[in-house]
C-alpha cells in the first residue's frame, strides 16, 4: 500500500469517526444532560440540544487533533459506551 493511499485511509477513518462517533457521543451526552438537569423536562431538553452543537464541534476538533485515528476511535468508544449505558439505565430503571 502506498504512502498516499494509507494517508487517505487515515483521513477517511477520521472523517467517519468525527461524523458517526461524534454524533453518537454528542447524542449520549445530550440525552444524559436532558435527564439530569434540575429543570423542567422541556427546558432540559432545549438546553441540552443547544449545548449539543458546541459539544459536537469540540468532538470533531478533538478527533482531528489526536495523534492517530485509532486513538480517536478508542477515545470515542470509551466515552460514548459508558454514557449510553448510563442513559439506558436511567431510562429503563424508571429514574426519569
Amino acid at each position: 500500500m502506498s504512502r498516499m493511499t494509507r494517508y487517505r485511509l487515515m483521513v477517511a477513518s477520521r472523517i467517519l469517526a468525527a461524523v458517526i462517533g461524534g454524533y453518537a457521543l454528542t447524542a449520549a451526552i445530550s440525552v444524559l444532560l436532558a435527564l439530569l438537569l434540575p429543570v423542567s423536562r422541556s427546558e432540559a431538553t432545549q438546553a441540552s440540544t443547544m449545548l449539543s452543537f458546541i459539544i459536537y464541534a469540540v468532538v470533531v476538533i478533538w478527533v482531528f487533533s489526536t495523534r492517530t485515528a485509532t486513538r480517536a476511535w478508542v477515545g470515542l468508544l470509551v466515552t460514548a459506551l459508558p454514557l449510553g449505558l448510563i442513559c439506558w439505565w436511567l431510562i429503563a430503571g424508571g429514574k426519569v
